[in-house]
């Protein structure tokens, strides 16, 4: 007589089963179990009725294994390559460390990858994530369940909080400079891979038709060299614009490269305006005028936001949980 199979419903109840059913990370049935810091009163009570309904019971060996452990935050970044992500992932970096957080990077912006792609490999190992997910920030906050996520430059996005950026502030303040020193043959260089949440030629073109500039549009890959070779095919066409507001300092960057080939100096024949405030803007010739965020402070704010809603003091999806910050403009001898 063959022995009778085990009832699956016999078999001990896992650290897992406890966040699956909590929609929770591991780290954080961890936590709620342990009584340990780092998670709201609300969810430490939520997962210890859960944990009670099915039974579990951490094991003395692993409680002296996790004694201490701290939060785990993902951080998705598209392109380390470009200066500004690691800047900022330097902030993130600092202000979660000094909060005795783990922070676990996905660069993800290379080959086929994507923002839900780098959402889907963190899930499984951290309590929060931070990051540019666009266009899949919603999809990044299904993947983490009630675990928050703070998605940055997605507004409107479905997240438990958010950064934005007021990209017409930004514009108002590059295109009120250049038509303030005369220039009326303005263009736009704008990146191919934008998305409609954040479209920053989209505000500029708001700007210029409502303050009566003229505005061309031309895109490229948001990269050094596509933008050097965007701006020296306008030149070879005969367009001779008077000012370049770029949609990055790297595409700036390009930008001055190619106008000084084709002979035209700057600023004196074309003024050049960058946008996000690297270090490289102060190393170029000439040195880049930009439109600039304090990189610093934008790490610094998202931990902060994250930090309020994994203790409670910002209810997620509250008009709290949502920050717009601003560019300030960097006058140097670009522009």
């Amino acid at each position: 007589m063959n022995p009778q199979a085990p009832n699956p419903r016999d078999r001990r109840a896992t650290i897992l089963d406890v966040a699956a059913a909590a929609g929770v990370s591991r780290q954080t049935v961890t936590r709620a179990m342990n009584n340990m810091a780092g998670i709201s009163a609300g969810t430490r009570e939520r997962v210890q009725g859960i944990a009670a309904e099915l039974g579990y019971t951490p094991s003395r060996f692993a409680k002296g294994l996790v004694q201490g452990a701290g939060i785990s935050v993902g951080l998705a970044i598209p392109d380390l390559t470009n200066p500004y992500f690691p800047a900022f992932a330097s902030s993130v970096v600092e202000a979660a460390t000094e909060r005795g957080w783990n922070v676990v990077v996905d660069d993800y912006g290379h080959g086929t990858g994507s923002a839900a792609d780098a959402a889907s490999r963190l899930a499984p190992q951290v309590d929060a994530l931070i990051g540019y997910l666009e266009p899949h920030p919603d999809e990044a906050q299904a993947l983490m369940g009630r675990r928050p996520v703070v998605a940055l430059d997605s507004p409107g996005a479905d997240t438990a909080g958010g950064i934005s950026f007021d990209y017409r502030h930004a514009a108002r303040l590059a295109l009120t400079h250049l038509a303030a020193t005369g220039r009326r043959n303005i263009v736009f260089l704008d990146t191919d891979q934008g998305h409609p949440a954040n479209n920053r030629s989209a505000a500029a073109a708001d700007v210029a038709q409502q303050a009566g500039i003229q505005l061309a549009l031309i895109r490229a890959h948001p990269s050094a060299a596509a933008a050097r070779a965007a701006v020296a095919l306008l030149a070879a066409d005969g367009e001779r614009p008077d000012g370049i507001l770029a949609f990055n300092d790297l595409m700036a960057a390009g930008a001055l490269k190619a106008l000084r080939e084709s002979g035209v100096a700057v600023p004196r024949d074309c003024s050049v305006i960058g946008m996000d405030g690297i270090p490289l803007g102060e190393l170029l010739t000439p040195e880049l005028t930009t439109l600039s965020l304090d990189l610093r402070a934008v790490g610094r704010s998202a931990v902060g936001l994250l930090d309020g809603l994994l203790s409670g003091s910002i209810q997620d999806r509250s008009p709290g949980a949502y920050l717009t910050l601003q560019h300030q403009l960097i006058v140097r001898q670009s522009a």
